[in-house]
C-alpha cells in the first residue's frame, strides 16, 4: 500500500510566495550570528546596518528611485495607510480620490479618514475593471490632496493606466499614490516613468518574508512619521529594523530585476490554464481583461456554483486557491471588485481565484483543471 501523501498544488500566490531557499538562508544569519542592532556602532551593528544599506540600494534599482526615498515598513498594509494619512497630515487639502476595486488597506483607510471629516471620492470601473480616468478628470479638483489607484488588482488582475492617472492628478495639484503589491516582480515599474509621488511594495509577493514591505516616497513630498522615537527610516518610522526580513526583500528584489525568462514561462502557464478551462467547462468567464493583466492571475466566474463549497472540495483534493481576496476570505458579502465591474449575480457567487507562481508546472496545471472539471460538474447535478 502506497502511503506517500498526495503532494499538494498551491495556486494562491497573489496571497503571499513561498520563500525561496536561497533567500531564507542568506537571511536567516541575521536571527542568531550577525543579529546586532543596527543603530549601535560596533563591529555587530555596522554588519546589521550594511545589510540593511544594501537591501536598500535593491529595492531602490527595481523602481529606479534613490535608497533616500526608499522606507522599510511592515508590509503592504502598513506602506498603504501611512501613505494616505501621513500625507494628508500635512495637507490643508480635504479630498481624497481613489477606486472603488482598491484592496482594503486603502477602502478601510478612507472610510477612516471619512469620518475624521475627509470627502472621498471612489471611481467607478468598467466591466474589465479598468478605473474610469474621464471620471477622475471630472472629480479632481483645487482641494484634491491625494489620489490613489493601485497598479494591479489582487483580484481580476487588471493592470491600470498609472502614468495617465497620475498626470490628471498631477495637473491639479493633487499627490498620486499607487499601491504595487501585485505589480512587482510581473510588471516592470519605473517610478520616475510613471511620476508618481508613492508607491507601496510587500515582501512576501515575491518569495521575501512576511512582515516587511517598503513605502517609496519621492523627494519634496512631505509626509509625517509613522512611528515617533528614535530615528530609524530616517526618523519617519522609528523602532529597532527587522534585519532578516529587510534582507529577504533586497534579496527577493534583486531575483526579480533578472526574471524575465520566469515571467513568460508563468505568463504561458496561465494562458494555458485558461484556454483549458473555457474548452472544458461551460457557462464560466474570465474576468478582468485579457491583454492588460498580471502575469501570473486567473480568475473565473463559474455560473450557480456556490464558490465556498467549490474551493472546499478543491481543497480536499490537495488543491490550494482562494475565493477572491484572500484578505477578504471567510467574509460573507460579494467581492467589491466584481460589483463594481456589475458582473451578473449568478457568476459573482461562482468566483475563483488561481494565482500562479515560478515554482508550479504544466502538470500541476492538467491536475487542476482535471478536478475542476470534475468538481464543477458534480456540484451542478
Amino acid at each position: 500500500m502506497n502511503t506517500e501523501a498526495k503532494k499538494r498544488i498551491y495556486l494562491d500566490n497573489a496571497a503571499t510566495t513561498e520563500v525561496d531557499k536561497d533567500i531564507l538562508e542568506a537571511a536567516i544569519k541575521y536571527f542568531s550570528l550577525d543579529y546586532g542592532n543596527p543603530s549601535g556602532i560596533y563591529k555587530e551593528s555596522r554588519v546589521a546596518k550594511n545589510a540593511i544599506d544594501i537591501s536598500r540600494d535593491t529595492v531602490a534599482k527595481l523602481i529606479n528611485s534613490s535608497p533616500d526615498e526608499i522606507y522599510f515598513t511592515g508590509g503592504g498594509s502598513e506602506s498603504d495607510n501611512w501613505a494616505l494619512r501621513a500625507l494628508l497630515e500635512k495637507s490643508d487639502k480635504k479630498q481624497i480620490i481613489t477606486g472603488k476595486i482598491e484592496h482594503q488597506a486603502i477602502l478601510n483607510t478612507c472610510k477612516y479618514l471619512e469620518s475624521k471629516g475627509y470627502n472621498v471620492t471612489y471611481l467607478d470601473v468598467d466591466d474589465k475593471g479598468f478605473v474610469d480616468l474621464d471620471m477622475l478628470e471630472k472629480v479632481v479638483n483645487g482641494d484634491t490632496a491625494l489620489v490613489s489607484i493601485m497598479s494591479a488588482n489582487n483580484e481580476v488582475g487588471t493592470i491600470q493606466d498609472i502614468k495617465t492617472a497620475c498626470d490628471i492628478a498631477h495637473k491639479n495639484g493633487a499627490f498620486f499614490h499607487t499601491d504595487a503589491v501585485q505589480s512587482i516582480g510581473k510588471v516592470d515599474i519605473d517610478v520616475n516613468e510613471l511620476g508618481v509621488d508613492m508607491l507601496s511594495i510587500s515582501g512576501h509577493k515575491i518569495h521575501a518574508f512576511k512582515g516587511v514591505g517598503a513605502l517609496y516616497v519621492r523627494k519634496g513630498v512631505n509626509i509625517s512619521p509613522l512611528i515617533y522615537g528614535g530615528e530609524q527610516e530616517s526618523g519617519k518610522r522609528a523602532g529597532t529594523q527587522n534585519v532578516p526580513a529587510i534582507v529577504s526583500l533586497g534579496l527577493a528584489c534583486e531575483k526579480v530585476n533578472k526574471n524575465y525568462e520566469q515571467r513568460q514561462y508563468i505568463r504561458e502557464l496561465r494562458d494555458y490554464f485558461i484556454f483549458q478551462v473555457q474548452n472544458n467547462i461551460r457557462d464560466v468567464i474570465v474576468t478582468g481583461d485579457m491583454e492588460q493583466r498580471l502575469i501570473n492571475n486567473v480568475h473565473f466566474c463559474f455560473r450557480n456554483i456556490d464558490s465556498n463549497l467549490l474551493v472546499t472540495l478543491l481543497d480536499m483534493e490537495g488543491i490550494s486557491c482562494s475565493i477572491g481576496s484572500a484578505c477578504m476570505s471567510g467574509s460573507i458579502e460579494k467581492s467589491h471588485v466584481l460589483s463594481a465591474m456589475k458582473i451578473d449575480d449568478n457568476y459573482i457567487n461562482g468566483n475563483v481565484r488561481f494565482s500562479l507562481s515560478k515554482n508550479n508546472n504544466i502538470g500541476e496545471i492538467d491536475e487542476v483543471v482535471r478536478q475542476l472539471t470534475k468538481i464543477v460538474l458534480k456540484l451542478r447535478k
